[in-house]
């Protein structure tokens, strides 16, 4: 026994070692929205769903008026059954700007999520060549859509997916938020995931994410993906389907976002949306395992004098590090409880499924029970 845990602690160490020289290969490689783009002369549509956003949605509609070098920009905003008066705040913070509007959105059916239905109602109205998603608690720099517009256009991508920085507080949040830049930096080829059709090679992230619209139509849109929880995903694989080409990007330097503001924020929302991330729950519990192994048993090991185990958990925490330094985020002491953000990462995949079992999977009010 004690040889097979010795082999397996080397094994994890040698993985780690491995991983932490991916994420340094593609931290050099990941392409960055450049700092001073060029003019944008296309028509461009920013569309914002909001349900229930009041409490927030005022800095990004300010952060959106505030956009410069596009020359034809039109911003929608919609509705999506709030009940606490956001389409209220969002004109307030529009003000005059003839720009912004707002649109009050149709009820998705039942046991769907509500965001591809109002995505796809958004997209119905836009008039744009580049169609622009942007979520309502993301705040963009003022040369954010002219310079995601221009990295779309200079690499002859279709969707470009800018991940914001994301900013967490609070011990839960600091300890989940940043694996979600980690998993793709670390597990993500990321110019072969920009040139390959394989569905399995594909991440991105709907708070910021621009497309072509061309392309977009082509996909079926977000009409076509209406039963999708990780539908940001979902439609740049359905790009890919289509011929279309599309990559992550590094968005820390245009755009912020602070997803939840508490622990129970970070636990519901990934309670609704990990089932989904992990396919089955026979793959859910292989994953599981696998990332134990990895992150979880050098550290352990390393407190009972394995040197193998020591070089594992240091090259875990360098997966953070790199991570941390390249999307915006908190380097230390967060990157050094690595192993303890992979335990909890762990609990929340199974409480998700869990919750899938059980059929109580539900987000900002409405069940899930027809998703997939």
């Amino acid at each position: 026994m004690k040889r097979f845990l010795r082999a397996a602690v080397r094994g994890a160490a040698a993985g780690s070692a491995v991983a932490a020289a991916h994420a340094l290969v593609n931290a050099r490689l990941m392409r960055v929205p450049p700092a001073d783009p060029p003019r944008c002369g296309e028509a461009v549509s920013v569309l914002v769903p909001a349900r229930d956003e009041a409490h927030r949605i005022a800095p990004t509609i300010l952060s959106l008026r505030a956009q410069r070098g596009v020359d034809d920009l039109e911003v929608i905003v919609l509705d999506d059954g709030s009940s606490d008066g956001t389409a209220d705040e969002v004109r307030r913070a529009a003000g005059d700007d003839p720009r912004i509007r707002v649109v009050t959105g149709r009820t998705p059916p039942e046991g769907l999520p509500g965001k591809p239905h109002a995505c796809a109602q958004l997209a119905e109205l836009a008039t744009g060549r580049v169609l622009v998603f942007v979520d309502a608690d993301v705040v963009l720099a003022p040369h954010a859509i002219a310079s995601a517009v221009a990295l779309l256009r200079e690499h002859d991508l279709d969707l470009v997916s800018p991940f914001p920085r994301q900013l967490a507080d609070g011990a839960g949040a600091r300890l989940v938020q940043p694996l979600l830049q980690w998993s793709w930096l670390v597990f993500l080829p990321l110019r072969l995931a920009e040139r390959s059709p394989r569905p399995s090679l594909s991440a991105a992230n709907g708070q910021f994410l621009v497309v072509d619209a061309g392309a977009y139509h082509r996909s079926g849109g977000f009409a076509g993906i209406a039963t999708a929880v990780l539908d940001d995903i979902a439609l740049l694989r359905a790009v890919k389907r289509g011929g279309g080409r599309g990559v992550v990007v590094d968005g820390s330097t245009v755009a912020t976002c602070r997803m939840y503001e508490d622990w129970a924020g970070v636990r519901d929302g990934y309670e609704k949306s990990l089932w989904s991330a992990t396919g089955s729950p026979v793959a859910a519990a292989a994953l599981s395992l696998v990332l134990a192994w990895l992150y979880v048993l050098p550290p352990v090991a390393a407190l009972a004098g394995s040197r193998a185990g020591i070089v594992g958990y240091a090259a875990g925490v360098l997966t953070r590090v790199v991570t941390a330094r390249h999307t915006g985020g908190r380097v230390w002491p967060d990157a050094l409880a690595h192993p303890v953000s992979t335990g909890v990462l762990l609990t929340l995949v199974a409480r998700s499924w869990r919750a899938r079992k059980a059929g109580r999977l539900q987000w900002k009010g409405r069940s899930l029970r027809g998703s997939s």
